[in-house]
Order: structure tokens, then C-alpha cells, then sequence
């Protein structure tokens, strides 16, 4: 298996669609759930205003992630960039602004990727281009829950950041925060991706 992880950009917006699609049970969403301003009627919105939403943020440069590759097929996705820039997110945590903090808000695998050790794989070399950034701090965002499946843990899996050396921050029963110090030096020109 040939594996490999690129930061999303404008030639992979196609892989970006392939992963997102109704196939893959992963059509409605289009990663922009962090991106509305609350979560009043998020659950009434359509995959159109969803898709219309990312293709808003493709067009204003907002590239905000990673793809994984498999035999060079589009395999999975991570959300990540600088964490103020999601108001939801930053609401529904109570976060106060912190221009040096990342987040790692979304991880998905298609269905015949998952359970074999990819998400390790993925989050280690987010992790890499991460600090090869000169971002200082990122947080993780797992659920937990007895009823959780594969399908629902769109933060990503807690046992995948503990593995990756994320420490606890804030614990909670369904909604711990999670984050993890990369470099002690702020790099103003690479904070961005």
C-alpha cells in the first residue's frame, strides 16, 4: 500500500469531492459544519448549501486541510488550520482568541480504510507538516460516548491523538479537548496554510 498525505490547494479540489460524495456517506456535510456561525439549523440544511459553502471557501483560498492517498487515490480528509477562524468552534468551546493555537477539527477515512492504522498514520504526518510550519499548538477535539460508531466520530478517534501524544486539556464526558505542543517558537510568516 503507497500511502501519502498532501495539504489540500487548488489542484486537489476534485480528490477533495471524491471523498465528500453521497458514495461515501460523506456527501451532506462538505466540512463546513465549523464553518457556520452556530449551530441553529445546521441540522436544516440542504448538501447543496453545504457544497455552495466549501466552494465559497475554495474560492476565497480557504484550502483548510489534508488528503490521504492510498495507491494514490484520494482515501481520507483532516480539517485543519488556525483555530479562531472557526467561530462555531471557538463558541461552543467558550475559547478565548489565541493567535498560536491550531485545530485538528474533522478526520475522516472512507469506510475500507478504516480500522487498519491509517488514522495513525495520517494525524503522525499532519503532525510533521505541522511542525515543519512552525505552528507552536494544536488541539483535538474527540467525542466520546458509549453509542459512537465509525460513521459519528467525525472529530476523530480519542485513542488516535492519545497515540499521537495529545494530552488532555479540558475533560469532559462527551466533548474533551485534546491538544499538543509542536515548537516553542511562533513562526508569523508559516502560520498559515
Amino acid at each position: 500500500m503507497e500511502l501519502k498525505v498532501i495539504p489540500l490547494d487548488a489542484d486537489h479540489e476534485d480528490d477533495f469531492y471524491k471523498i465528500h460524495c453521497e458514495e461515501n456517506k460523506a456527501g451532506w456535510c462538505q466540512c463546513v459544519a465549523w464553518w457556520t456561525s452556530s449551530w441553529e439549523a445546521w441540522s436544516l440544511r440542504t448538501a447543496e448549501e453545504n457544497k455552495n459553502r466549501r466552494k465559497e471557501l475554495f474560492r476565497a483560498g480557504q484550502y483548510d486541510g489534508y488528503i490521504l492517498y492510498v495507491d494514490n487515490q484520494p482515501a481520507g480528509w483532516s480539517q485543519v488550520g488556525p483555530r479562531d477562524r472557526l467561530v462555531n468552534l471557538c463558541d461552543q468551546y467558550k475559547f478565548d482568541p489565541d493567535r498560536y493555537a491550531w485545530a485538528i477539527t474533522c478526520f475522516l477515512l472512507l469506510p475500507q480504510y478504516r480500522e487498519i492504522g491509517l488514522a495513525h498514520y495520517f494525524l503522525k504526518e499532519i503532525l510533521k507538516d505541522l511542525r515543519n510550519k512552525g505552528i507552536m499548538f494544536v488541539q483535538g477535539f474527540p467525542r466520546r460516548g458509549h453509542k459512537l460508531s465509525a460513521d459519528n466520530i467525525w472529530t476523530g478517534p480519542e485513542s488516535v491523538f492519545q497515540k499521537a501524544g495529545f494530552k488532555i486539556e479540558r475533560d469532559d464526558p462527551l466533548y474533551p479537548i485534546y491538544g499538543l505542543q509542536l515548537t516553542d517558537e511562533f513562526d508569523e510568516d508559516k502560520n498559515s496554510l
